[in-house]
């Protein structure tokens, strides 16, 4: 981290434009994790290119630049304290042209939700649950900042206080915190979300533990600080499995040391780079 606040006293505008580089990919995937039929070459067409083709979803066009937005004006605020009116104005412009009649306001009366077995919290207490939840982050200082963020993602999709919406909502609150904190953005990936990421949720449900989040996002932070201190110093970067053949290295435990992250390595476009004069 020391390395990371080094680089960034003299960096901030590279690592502006290397975090809006990446909001395609973190677009894709915090939708593709709610079953968006868009690919990652779908999703930059739409964002980078504004081409919209004949057979995309309209409402999975909406979502992507929906997303992509508030992503990208959370960059240049970052200080803001979570709130509630916060979290409400980042759901309506998610829902905007999407759902007018449900966005920017919590759930109430007998709008109830299901998640896989778990149902949300009743409906006339969500408020009063989200400003309770809120409160508990901003107040707790001496908790692991990690932890702190993992039991508010954790209970915030317990509460699940929207109609539509949460899965992408406490995404984006994810990096609106680490930013607030001064760290970078991180990208939760679509890929392996069935056995590493939807069974942390019922684990918490079942044991009141928040610790696997923790755990997650820790290697997900990892990995973020490592691009970026790697494509603000590296003369070339190259792929992991590049890499591996230049060194005589097995790829595969390369690609697992990568994934644990104990080598700098990073993702972009889902391949592994690295600096090629990484030395372990």
């Amino acid at each position: 981290m020391r390395g990371y606040q080094k680089l960034k006293k003299n960096h901030e505008s590279a690592l502006i434009e290397i975090a809006v580089a990446e909001i395609p990919e973190i677009v894709y995937n915090s939708n593709a994790i709610e079953n968006s039929a868009l690919t990652l070459k779908d999703t930059e067409e739409i964002l980078i290119y504004n081409q919209i083709k004949r057979d995309y979803n309209l409402r999975e066009v909406y979502e992507a630049k929906n997303l992509a937005y508030i992503t990208e004006q959370l960059l240049h605020i970052p200080n803001q304290k979570l709130s509630i009116d916060l979290i409400l104005s980042l759901h309506k412009t998610l829902l905007t042209g999407i759902d007018d009649k449900i966005s920017g306001r919590f759930r109430n009366w007998k709008e109830r939700v299901k998640i896989w077995a778990h149902i949300g919290a009743n409906p006339a207490f969500v408020h009063e649950l989200m400003n309770k939840l809120i409160t508990t982050y901003n107040k707790q200082k001496d908790i692991y900042f990690l932890d702190n963020i993992a039991y508010f993602h954790a209970e915030f999709e317990t509460i699940h206080p929207f109609c539509d919406g949460n899965g992408r909502i406490w995404r984006v609150l994810i990096n609106q915190q680490l930013m607030k904190l001064g760290y970078p953005p991180i990208n939760i990936p679509n890929k392996n979300k069935k056995s590493d990421y939807y069974p942390l949720f019922d684990i918490y449900i079942k044991r009141n533990k928040y610790d696997n989040f923790t755990e997650l996002f820790a290697v997900l932070l990892i990995e973020s600080l490592h691009k970026r201190i790697t494509q603000l110093t590296a003369k070339k970067i190259i792929t992991v499995n590049q890499r591996a053949k230049n060194n005589q290295k097995n790829i595969n435990s390369s690609l697992n040391k990568a994934k644990r992250q104990t080598i700098a390595a990073f993702r972009m476009r889902e391949k592994w780079m690295i600096d090629s004069d990484f030395v372990e």
